[in-house]
């Protein structure tokens, strides 16, 4: 029989162009419609690798892609929001989540996905609520999930009857090594496991794969996944990449062991199979939930030693922000609000720590223009963001209980400093996308311009630390002084700016890098301004 190469391949090419519009369109409807709260399950609930591997698995059932929960996980490292046991956990939950989509492949619905299809795409385009156009996402993608899989599997039948693609699937049988490096080969170039593992299950069925071959290129898809976290680490911090080989390291180590296991291994799916009589694709689907949370299983009481071989082979200083506010107990506040608001107290502390670091590493990124400086601002930038919504929410439900006079204005006074420091992380920001400006244009700062920056940097950063001590202590003596090294800081300002314009007009600096300079000076001084505004808190003049 003559096969139609041109018909195979544009049905199999297309049919996954489908299945994996139809992935991405469920994860990404099940995400809008859970908001940021997806990014924040993996950030808050992730305090013990157990909770943390519950938190992989959560979200990588939603948004359908282990890739996806990696790379967010990647990213939360990145920022330094969580730590690399933290990540290895979530990245281990996130490998027994990503099984869903097999079992719900194993569910033969695809004679239905075309009017699935048809009702998600009347939601999407017929109704303007929000809530129902994510439902009608979620339905047009698990309609295309089936139907591109049904191409896929008309477009790969005739393959069975060529004898180069027989010899092919013969000689993985009885070579495991050479089916993992097809699993692995495939999965990274489809970068998604779930629809190689699609691909498998319906080369399983057709009877074109048995299971001897089946399990090890079931190993190398989990293998190939990584790729996507560890291209996604690319130019990230040490942290960051750490997390990202994790995910490669323990993929690796379960395939190893099941490889070394593959006859045992082999037998309990055939046990499975014949037991719970389910049919060719639901028992891959089965495999690859069992291989996956018996990996787990096997080295999540390795965490520490995961952690310590990805440390050793990627050396270097990993810094984590330290965003946890649980010390915002709500019980406390009917209870007890004069406790409430010194525990509001310290979470402005502990904010006022943060701005603290975002400057030197503001000051950092501005003089050495390295990378990892730039990230930890952003990521400092977004922690301050993150107490101002958190501390100002829980100052809100405090306002409603029964204070004293004296306790109105502590919280009053707490809500203008948390604003003032949430205004400085801004103007942080504003300074390291300045300096990127400038890093990437061809006119670059005189050394006159950057020595007067640098002095300047130094007395802003003297005052943010002063105006963390002044509030913690309620030190007055501090506060005077933030207000005397402000007029320093408004002298310097206009000083540096005559100053530059004397460069520019006599050819020592380019007037490109001139408004870049100008707009740091700018940046810098309102940060001293709110500064002063703390001062005066701490002072009694304001709030």
């Amino acid at each position: 029989m003559e096969i139609e190469w041109q018909s195979m391949l544009f049905q199999f090419a297309g049919g996954l162009g489908i299945f994996l519009l139809g992935i991405k369109y469920m994860g990404e409807g099940l995400q809008k419609s859970a908001g940021n709260r997806l990014r924040d399950i993996l950030h808050t609930f992730t305090s013990t690798p157990i909770r943390a591997v519950f938190a992989g698995i959560l979200v990588t059932a939603l948004i359908q892609s282990s890739s996806g929960t990696t790379v967010i996980t990647v990213g939360l490292v990145n920022a330094g929001f969580i730590g690399l046991r933290q990540a290895i956990g979530i990245i281990m939950g996130a490998n027994i989540g990503t099984t869903v989509t097999a079992f719900i492949i194993g569910v033969d619905i695809a004679e239905y996905a075309l009017p699935i299809l048809a009702v998600g795409a009347l939601l999407l385009f017929f109704f303007t609520n929000k809530r129902i156009q994510y439902i009608g996402q979620f339905l047009f993608g698990f309609g295309a999930l089936f139907y591109g899989l049904e191409l896929m599997g008309a477009g790969m039948a005739p393959l069975q009857k060529l004898e180069a693609f027989q010899t092919l699937m013969i000689t993985m049988s009885d070579n495991s090594l050479l089916a993992v490096f097809v699993g692995v080969i495939f999965t990274m170039l489809v970068q998604s496991s779930s629809a190689t593992i699609g691909v498998l299950q319906e080369l399983f069925a057709q009877g074109a794969l048995p299971l001897q071959g089946a399990l090890p290129v079931l190993f190398g898809d989990n293998i190939g996944t990584t790729i996507t976290a560890l291209l996604a680490s690319i130019g990230t911090t040490i942290a960051a990449r750490r997390a990202a080989f994790t995910h490669a390291l323990f993929n690796i180590i379960g395939a190893i062991i099941f490889l070394l296991l593959l006859s045992p291994y082999m037998a309990f799916v055939e046990w499975l199979q014949t037991v719970l009589n389910l049919d060719p694709k639901m028992t891959i689907a089965f495999a690859h939930g069992s291989f996956n949370i018996t990996n787990v299983l096997i080295q999540l009481p390795f965490i520490s030693v995961l952690a310590y071989i990805v440390t050793k082979m990627i050396p270097g200083e990993e810094r984590v922000i330290d965003t946890n506010l649980n010390l915002l107990d709500t019980n406390f506040i009917q209870q007890s609000p004069a406790i409430a608001l010194t525990q509001a107290k310290e979470a402005v502390i502990k904010m006022s720590g943060l701005a603290a670091e975002a400057v030197r590493e503001a000051k950092g990124y501005t003089f050495t223009q390295q990378q990892n400086h730039m990230d930890y601002v952003l990521s400092l930038e977004s922690a301050i963001d993150s107490f101002d919504h958190k501390i100002t929410d829980y100052l809100v439900k405090v306002s409603s209980a029964n204070l004293s006079v004296p306790e109105s204005e502590s919280l009053q006074r707490y809500m203008n400093v948390v604003k003032d420091y949430e205004r400085i992380g801004d103007h942080l920001e504003n300074i390291v996308e300045l300096v990127e400006e400038h890093k990437s244009s061809k006119f670059h700062l005189s050394e006159g311009a950057l020595r007067d920056l640098e002095e300047m940097f130094s007395v802003v950063l003297e005052i943010v630390e002063l105006s963390s001590q002044a509030f913690e202590e309620k030190d007055e003596e501090k506060a005077l002084r933030i207000m005397q090294l402000e007029g320093t800081v408004d002298e310097m300002e206009r000083f540096f700016r005559k100053k530059h314009i004397q460069r520019m007009s006599e050819g020592a600096c380019y007037s490109n890098a001139g408004i870049i300079f100008v707009d740091i000076l700018s940046n810098l001084e309102r940060i001293s301004d709110h500064c002063v505004n703390i001062a005066e808190v701490v002072l009694g003049k304001r709030g």
